[in-house]
């Protein structure tokens, strides 16, 4: 099977990199407000969390309501489609609990590796 015909491809064009599959896991929560999400998604920097916010949304799987208040109040949550994502989400924090220490032991292994003698 050539790499392009090959699902894994499509799903991570849509969740992969650093910060979509932690914004999605904390939207499965409910419904939260940008400053929540800051909060939640620690190490991401507002403009980088509001571009993940966007591709997200432009992707189908956030929706993104803005209210007329003054402050203006702006909510996401997850769509329909955005919540087919929930059993990959479910089974990487699964898989990542389950081999935690595993994985911790090979990046430390690594480091030592790659230092200087």
């Amino acid at each position: 099977m050539d790499d392009h015909d090959c699902g894994v491809e499509a799903t991570l064009g849509v969740i992969g990199g650093k910060w979509k599959a932690r914004v999605l896991h904390h939207l499965e929560n409910g419904t939260k407000r940008f400053g929540e999400l800051r909060r939640l998604v620690r190490g991401a920097t507002p403009q980088v969390l509001t571009a993940q916010l966007r591709e997200l949304e432009h992707d189908g799987l956030v929706h993104r309501e803005v209210y007329p208040h003054v402050p203006p109040k702006v909510e996401y949550s997850l769509t329909p489609f955005g919540r087919t994502v929930s059993p990959i989400l479910k089974t990487m924090c699964r898989w990542g609990a389950h081999n935690a220490s595993r994985i911790k032991d090979a990046k430390t292994a690594g480091r030592k590796k790659a230092r200087p003698t």
